[in-house]
């Protein structure tokens, strides 16, 4: 049985969960949910990261200790995972035990294979980043120096571990450029965000050699303690990005070799946002190689929302609560708009208008009229049991030509993470198969060909169960339902027993409306 491997990353606790914490999941939970049909055995991650300066401040301006702190905003993130539908298999804390002696596993191995050594650090850092930057990456103004994501940064100067990351850098870029599918290579998506990871990389070996003191990275600190400690030296905390990352594999089961889930990794995917694609294709490949650990296989960095047109920030006070959302347009609709609207890869503008017009227009009018009015015809004209299957004629062979090809084509666009390909495959199926039963009009044939009227009949719920099947990764809650409608049993909706007819004659159930319409305003 194939094996993947999905994660979101792990996300920050110093805040609530918004749209952009919903939005990476979902698109890892529907790779999930898809894998699962196509007979993947499947292990999907999420959780949360818990240390650092941050959360140490954050937890601080609450009044709270970290740690009462961290167990608060992490059961928002649960609860975000609940409301939203999405089905992963762990949901991993980085201050869970098994977490913090994977983290202290992998650098003792690290070390022990000389990839790390004690120096001093001083550079400009970004508390909000947990991040140091070059001085050609800074902006000045009003006397003080901003990273290029916008947080202030300071002259910092402490005694650091540090990782020997320029080593690693030419065989980072090679395994970039290895051709698709060899075993390898490590794939970052999409082509802009590659292109940003090897200039950036070219550009430090040009400036500096691979070679350099300059290159490598300081990965403790102690200027703070919320933190997992360096083995053998507790007055370093590890720097929270080696701490976040390891997460993917702690809950892998490293160190175990023999663990039940280590026959996952490597992971086939990362789902992250743009912001933190440099660690997810620099620093963690290049940990994981220097440990003797193969890299995961592709990192996926996807685009950031505006709410209207603007900016999402607290301060404007425009932050889009993604339980909001659901409360008021309901999970499936909210979990199709998300994916259907914005290329993956790309920034897009969430809009309440352009969400009812996908609402109305492709899932109540297109798919929800589809179905409603041919069970309907069904429940009128054949006693409400399913007709017997029927032969192709020439006047339904387009609309089965796009049925056969329909599987494929949703994989293909959801290997490659195209979301919204993958929904307007779908949906370019639903309006052939709307324009199929204006064409045929199996309401006319009652009174002139029954046999043909059956036909049509037996047609259209065949092409209805194939566009429910395929869609049940984006809206499983309705799919569930309009499959029930369509007496397609649970064993039987995978995507293999599409190939097996249900029976002539089983009986279907009165159809319902699947989706709520709403004013545009």
């Amino acid at each position: 049985m194939s094996r993947s491997y999905i994660t979101t990353p792990i996300y920050y606790v110093n805040d609530k969960p918004h749209i952009g914490h919903a939005y990476t999941s979902l698109a890892a939970d529907v790779l999930a949910r898809w894998k699962r049909l196509e007979g993947h055995e499947v292990f999907f991650l999420m959780g949360t990261d818990e240390h650092g300066q941050k959360v140490e401040k954050a937890a601080q301006d609450a009044g709270l200790d970290p740690q009462a702190f961290t167990d608060k905003v992490s059961q928002s993130f649960r609860e975000l995972a609940t409301v939203m539908g999405f089905s992963n298999d762990d949901f991993i804390r980085t201050t869970e035990p098994r977490h913090k002696a994977a983290c202290q596993a992998l650098w003792t191995e690290l070390a022990k294979r000389d990839e790390i050594y004690l120096g001093h650090y001083e550079g400009w850092y970004a508390v909000r980043d947990e991040a140091f930057y070059g001085l050609d990456e800074l902006t000045e103004r009003d006397g003080v120096k901003y990273a290029p994501s916008g947080a202030p940064v300071a002259w910092v100067k402490e005694p650091s571990y540090f990782f020997r990351l320029g080593k690693w850098l030419p065989e980072l870029l090679r395994r970039y450029d290895l051709p698709a599918g060899h075993p390898e290579r490590i794939d970052i998506a999409p082509e802009s965000r590659r292109n940003e990871v090897i200039a950036f990389i070219k550009q430090g070996i040009k400036d500096f050699g691979a070679d350099s003191p300059k290159l490598d990275l300081s990965i403790s600190r102690t200027s703070f303690t919320w933190g997992v400690k360096v083995p053998g030296d507790e007055a370093h905390v590890m720097y929270v990005w080696l701490d976040a990352l390891t997460n993917y594999i702690t809950a892998a089961g490293y160190p175990d070799a023999n663990a039940e889930r280590w026959k996952f990794w490597p992971a086939d995917i990362h789902f992250v946002g743009k912001d933190i694609v440099r660690f997810h294709t620099i620093y963690w490949p290049a940990f994981l190689l220097a440990a003797g650990i193969p890299a995961a296989k592709r990192v996926f960095a996807h685009g950031w929302w505006t709410n209207e047109g603007q900016k999402i920030s607290k301060s404007l006070g425009n932050v889009i609560d993604p339980l909001a959302l659901v409360e008021e347009y309901g999970l499936d609709p909210v979990r199709y708009f998300l994916l259907r609207e914005v290329p993956f890869g790309q920034d897009g503008d969430f809009s309440r208008a352009a969400l009812a017009r996908r609402l109305n227009g492709e899932l109540a009018d297109a798919l929800g009229n589809l179905a409603n009015r041919t069970l309907s015809l069904i429940q009128r004209n054949c006693e409400g049991k399913l007709p017997a299957v029927a032969e192709v004629a020439e006047a339904d062979a387009a609309l089965f030509a796009g049925l056969n090809a329909l599987v494929g084509e949703v994989a293909g666009q959801l290997n490659a993470q195209g979301f919204h390909l993958a929904l307007e495959a779908v949906m370019a199926a639903v309006r052939d198969a709307n324009g199929y039963i204006t064409v045929q009009a199996p309401w006319a044939l009652k009174k002139t060909d029954l046999v043909r009227m059956n036909a049509v009949l037996r047609h259209l719920h065949t092409a209805i169960r194939a566009y429910a099947t395929v869609l049940q990764p984006f809206m499983p809650g309705t799919m569930a339902a309009l499959l029930d409608q369509l007496a397609v049993p649970e064993d039987q909706r995978g995507f293999a027993a599409l190939a097996t007819p249900l029976p002539e004659g089983t009986a279907l159930p009165p159809p319902a409306p699947l989706f709520r319409k709403i004013e545009v305003a």
